[in-house]
Parts: C-alpha cells; structure tokens; sequence
C-alpha cells in the first residue's frame, strides 16, 4: 500500500521547487503509484513560475530504483500489462528531461537502476562522494531500457555499454568521472552549499532563455552541421535577440544594471 505522502513537493514563493521521494524505509524505491505521483509533480512544476527544482530522496539513499514487490507483480502482468506499466515510467522520465527550469539531482546513498535514470534526466547532478550507483537490470534478467535514453545522453555509448553489461557498483567519484554526475561533494553540508550555489547561478538567468536553451541542445545534439541546421540556429538566436528577455538583457548589459529577472 502506497501512501501519497511518498511524493512530496514543496514549491517557495521564491521561485524554488523541491521533488521528494519519501519513502525512506524502501530507499526511495519507485513503485506504479510513486511514478504516476512523481510525473504529476513534475508537471506542476512545468506550468509553475519556478525558476528551478531540486530532486531528492528521503533519509539515506537517493532512490533503490524499483520496489522489490512492484517488480515481483509485474512478473505476472501480461505483456500488454507490462508495457503499459513501463510506458508510465518512461513518460515520467521524460517530463523530467523536458522540464524548462534547470533540474538538479541530489545524490546520497544508494542509486540503482531507475534511480540513475532520474539522475541522467536532471540537468546537473550533485553526488556524495560515498554514493552507491548501480545499473543493476541484468542481474535480474532485466534491461535499462527505459531509462537508456537518458543515460546514454549523460555517459555516452561505451560507457553504457561498460556498466549496463556488467552491472558493476561505482561511488559517486567515478560517476563524477564518467558525466553521470557534475559535481561531488564529501558531506552534507557540502551538497547543501553545492545546492544553494546552482541555485543562485538559475536565478540569475533569464527564465525563457533556459527553456529555449535545454531544447536547443536536445535539437543539435547528433545533427550533422548542414545548412539546414546553420539556418536553423541562425533563426532562434535572431528570435531571442527580438524577444523581450533578449532585449531586456542587451539593456541592462549597457545600462550596466541587473536585468529584471536575476536576484
């Protein structure tokens, strides 16, 4: 039995987000109810004035991945059943990805199978230095599938390949190594202070500029440089100059003053 209360999300009047997985006693493990609750989260989120969202897990661990009794129930679903059930995750991962705040994942403990999946779908990741990664599907007679697309984007191919075969455990230095995460720190005071600075950096940038720019990245990523795409680049950089955010940018950068939107 599930209890709403194991999605949690607190909104400032500031303009900051926070997504919690409250379920410590299962290590944030997911289940079919706790991924329909964190995709209804994030799309509050997504028609919210925040400015930017901090993803945590509740006591010592970030997320499990998936709860042990989901993943034994799902073992006698049908296939239509089971794919259905994994649809959900996937359309909560990518409400995740395609957030236009900037997203920060906040790692401590364990971190497994779909809980690297909701790191790879934030756009910066903070870690422990002590956190425990895992892809940890093949030791199940599983596969990463739905959290792949994000993970590869983070790690790239080899690496992917690498850590999805072997289902090797790695701490949050090496996930720092291969791009998995941006940032590690050594305690919780430290994440707090890594946190409070990205958290600064977001408020300082114009907020439909980091919309446009997350699905600039998305658009250019893996496209030869024809001219089709010079031309499209061309039109959204000429499109932001003729916006108001662009405007009110180039005016306070010569005017030397603050734009309207940073704190």
């Amino acid at each position: 039995m599930s209890d709403q209360n194991e999605v949690i999300l607190d909104a400032s009047p500031g303009g900051l987000a926070t997504v919690l997985i409250n379920r410590p006693e299962k290590h944030n493990a997911f289940n079919a109810e706790v991924v329909d609750w964190l995709a209804d989260a994030f799309e509050t989120v997504r028609t919210s004035t925040c400015r930017a969202m901090i993803l945590r897990g509740a006591g010592k661990s970030f997320s499990a991945g998936g709860d042990l009794e989901w993943m034994r129930a799902a073992a006698h679903y049908t296939q239509s059943e089971n794919e259905a059930d994994a649809l959900a995750l996937a359309h909560m991962l990518k409400k995740l990805a395609e957030l236009p705040m900037l997203t920060i994942a906040s790692v401590q403990g364990a971190c497994m199978g779909g809980g690297c999946g909701l790191v790879a779908a934030c756009d910066v990741a903070v870690a422990r230095n002590d956190a425990n990664f895992r892809f940890s599907e093949v030791r199940l007679g599983l596969t990463p599938a739905t959290i792949s697309p994000y993970v590869i984007r983070a790690i790239g191919p080899r690496w992917a390949n690498a850590l999805f075969t072997t289902g090797e455990r790695f701490n949050g230095t090496y996930a720092e190594k291969m791009s998995l995460v941006h940032y590690t720190v050594n305690d919780e005071n430290g994440m707090e202070e890594m946190l409070e600075y990205l958290v600064k950096l977001a408020f300082q940038t114009a907020p439909e500029a980091v919309g446009e720019v997350k699905k600039l990245v998305a658009d250019v990523t893996g496209r030869p440089i024809t001219d089709d795409l010079v031309h499209m680049t061309a039109k959204r950089i000429a499109t932001r100059r003729a916006s108001d955010e662009g405007k009110e940018g180039l005016a306070a950068f010569l005017e030397k003053r603050k734009p309207n939107w940073a704190e």
